[in-house]
C-alpha cells in the first residue's frame, strides 16, 4: 500500500526497508554475526544487500533508508538502484547526515562512528550523499538530533537545510535516547525565516520502548512523516531473545502464526500515525518474515496481552548501549 511521506511528502511504502546492518560489517543486532557469515568483504556484503534489495522491492517495499555512518550503505542501494534501472519515481530514498564512519570495515573498532553536527560535515556529506545517491534523494535528515549537538540552535545549519529544503528535498531528523519526545517537540517549533525548517521524524517506536508515541502523534498532526526505526529492538523482539519476559511476545506469535517479529512489526504498522516501519532485516529470509507483519489484523486484544512488554524508557536505553557489535 502507497501513501505519502506527511502531508506533502514523496510517496513510500508503508513498509520500508533500513540499510544499517547491511552496509557495514559489524552492527548491534543480536545475532548479526550469524548472519553474514564468514565472509564480511565489501564485495559479499553489497552482493548480500542487493539479494535483500530484491527481496523487498518484488514484496512491495519502495521506501529505502540508508545513512552516511552506515559505512558502504549508500553506495550499495546506489549500485542496486543502477542495476535495476529504478528511476525516482518507482523508489523513494531518504539518508541522513551527521555521523562519519571511522570502523574502518572492521567489526570491533574504538569508536565505530564519530558524531558532528556542524555546517562543515553537513555540507560534505551531502555533497557525498548525491555522488552516490543524484536524483533519488528525497528525504535528507539530521542523523540522531540531540540538545547536546546543539543542532536544532545553530542558525548557519538550520538555514542551510532550508535551502536544501527549497531544492525539493524533505528534511526530516532522527532521534535516539530517552529524550526523543522533547527534542522531537523542539523541533516542531524551528522556524527558517518563519517558515516551519522540518517536515519528518524518524524515532524509535516499539513494543518495549513506546515513550515518544505522544509526540510522534504530534508530528504526524502537524503534517509530517513519521518513520518508525528499530521496531524489533535491535533483535530483542525476535525469536533470537528467549528471556522470560518476551515469552508473551513468542506465544502470542505462535497464536497468529508469524515470528515474534512479524508481530512486533505489526504493533507499530497499526499505529495511525506510522507513515513508514522500517525493516532492519539482513538476510532475505528475516526480511520475509517481516513482510508477513502486514498479515496480521491488529486489535484490542493483542495490545492488551503486549502492553505488559513496555520498559522504563532509561532502562531501555542503557541496554541498547549494552549490546555488542558483532
Amino acid at each position: 500500500m502507497t501513501r505519502t511521506l506527511g502531508a506533502n511528502g514523496p510517496a513510500v511504502s508503508a513498509l520500508g526497508l533500513g540499510l544499517a546492518a547491511l552496509g557495514r560489517p559489524g552492527y548491534i543486532t543480536l545475532g548479526h554475526g550469524s548472519d553474514l557469515g564468514g565472509d564480511r568483504s565489501e564485495a559479499a556484503l553489497e552482493r548480500r544487500a542487493h539479494a535483500v534489495l530484491d527481496a523487498a522491492y518484488a514484496a512491495g517495499i519502495h521506501y529505502f533508508d540508508a545513512a552516511r555512518s552506515y559505512g558502504r550503505a549508500e553506495s550499495f542501494l546506489a549500485s542496486w538502484l543502477a542495476a535495476r534501472g529504478l528511476g525516482p519515481g518507482q523508489v523513494t530514498v531518504g539518508s541522513k547526515w551527521g555521523y562519519t564512519y571511522t570502523a574502518g570495515w572492521q567489526v570491533h573498532a574504538e569508536h565505530h562512528e564519530v558524531k558532528d553536527h556542524s555546517l562543515a560535515t553537513f555540507q560534505r556529506q551531502l555533497e557525498e550523499s548525491r555522488a552516490l545517491l543524484g536524483p533519488h534523494l528525497a528525504l535528507y535528515q539530521v542523523h540522531s538530533a540531540t540538545f547536546e549537538s546543539g543542532v536544532l540552535e545553530d542558525a548557519a545549519v538550520l538555514s542551510a537545510l532550508a535551502r536544501l529544503r527549497e531544492q525539493r528535498v524533505v528534511v526530516g531528523l532522527s532521534l535516539s535516547g530517552a529524550s526523543q519526545a522533547e527534542v522531537l517537540r523542539r523541533a516542531l517549533e524551528v522556524r527558517v525565516d518563519g517558515v516551519a525548517l522540518f517536515s519528518c521524524v524518524q524515532a524509535t517506536w516499539n513494543l518495549l520502548e513506546r515513550s515518544a508515541g505522544p509526540a510522534l502523534e504530534e508530528a504526524h498532526a502537524a503534517g509530517w512523516g513519521v518513520i518508525v526505526k528499530e521496531a524489533v529492538a535491535n533483535g530483542r523482539l525476535t525469536s533470537r531473545d528467549t528471556g522470560p519476559e518476551l515469552r508473551p511476545l513468542r506465544e502470542l506469535a505462535a497464536e497468529q502464526g508469524v515470528t515474534p517479529d512479524a508481530l512486533a512489526l505489526a504493533a507499530v504498522l497499526a499505529r495511525p500515525w506510522a507513515s513508514v516501519v522500517l525493516s532492519g532485516a539482513s538476510t532475505v529470509e528475516q526480511l520475509r518474515d517481516n513482510v508477513a507483519a502486514r498479515s496480521v489484523t491488529w486489535s484490542a486484544q493483542l495490545e492488551s496481552r503486549l502492553h505488559g512488554l513496555v520498559e522504563e524508557p532509561r532502562a531501555y536505553w542503557a541496554k541498547r548501549s549494552s549490546l555488542p557489535w558483532n
